[in-house]
């Protein structure tokens, strides 16, 4: 079975994030990922983590300007010296927290827009890859459902590939989250077969309600034994808002039969 990260952009929310990381480790998770964990000092994020035995997996580039609805700078024209800084500053949180991942935002793209974004982000991702490449840092392309991200430049598996193909950088990957792949396209085990050598990390939650695994449409054990027999060897994000008490929440572990760590 995966090992499974705490995916603190979600659990336990409103707790101070080393807090949120002492009750990951508490929970028996043995690595976590995050959202914007700017406002905190990577240097306590290792510490924390080295001192409970976790591994630092991945975070995102800022938004934007979020009251303008902003989701991502990456495929925005005329944005892209903000991207590029976005990027600089992930880095640099990512060297000294000790992570590994970082999940470069495309942004919200109107459909007349999309020809010129398509070559603003190409170019934005090769400058940004070649600079993650530098620290062994990967970069992820998540595509986000209609349904949680309406307007988001890609929204499909095809979208992001086609846009790690014009790259064409060895460490710019897809971020295979089991929820919006669920509701974008469906066919999950289909499609991840087919993305197999371009995924670089899976996250799930359930579809349609995005709670824990332990209820929808998706049978997760059917995920787990494909990336088994797959010869998985990364981490599985739990990405998952809960339905209540995160810790309470924990019980689809032994409901579906695995452990965290």
């Amino acid at each position: 079975m995966p090992r499974f990260s705490a995916n603190l952009g979600f659990l336990w929310q409103g707790m101070p994030l080393l807090d949120q990381i002492e009750a990951a480790a508490k929970a028996g998770f043995r690595a976590i990922e995050m959202h914007w964990p700017y406002d905190t000092d990577p240097k306590a994020v290792r510490a924390a983590c080295d001192r409970l035995g976790l591994t630092m997996l991945g975070v995102n580039t800022v938004k934007g300007d979020t009251s303008k609805g902003e989701n991502g700078l990456g495929a925005l024209a005329g944005r892209e010296a903000e991207f590029q800084a976005a990027i600089d500053q992930a880095i640099a949180w990512q060297v000294a927290a000790g992570g590994t991942a970082i999940h470069a935002m495309a942004g919200m793209v109107k459909p007349a827009d999309r020809p010129a974004a398509t070559s603003v982000l190409v170019e934005n991702l090769s400058i940004a890859a070649d600079k993650a490449a530098k620290h062994g840092i990967t970069l992820l392309l998540e595509p986000l459902s209609p349904r949680a991200a309406p307007g988001y430049f890609y929204s499909t598996l095809r979208g992001a590939g086609e846009i790690i193909a014009r790259v064409g950088k060895p460490n710019v990957k897809i971020m295979f989250d089991v929820f919006h792949v669920g509701c974008a396209e469906g066919d999950v085990l289909t499609n991840m077969s087919n993305w197999w050598p371009h995924i670089g990390h899976v996250q799930i939650a359930a579809v349609p309600s995005r709670a824990e695994p332990d209820e929808g449409e998706i049978n997760f054990r059917a995920i787990f034994d494909a990336l088994d027999a797959k010869g998985y060897a990364g981490w599985v994000g739990a990405e998952y808002r809960p339905r209540g008490d995160t810790d309470a929440g924990l019980g689809w572990v032994k409901t579906l039969g695995v452990s965290l760590g």
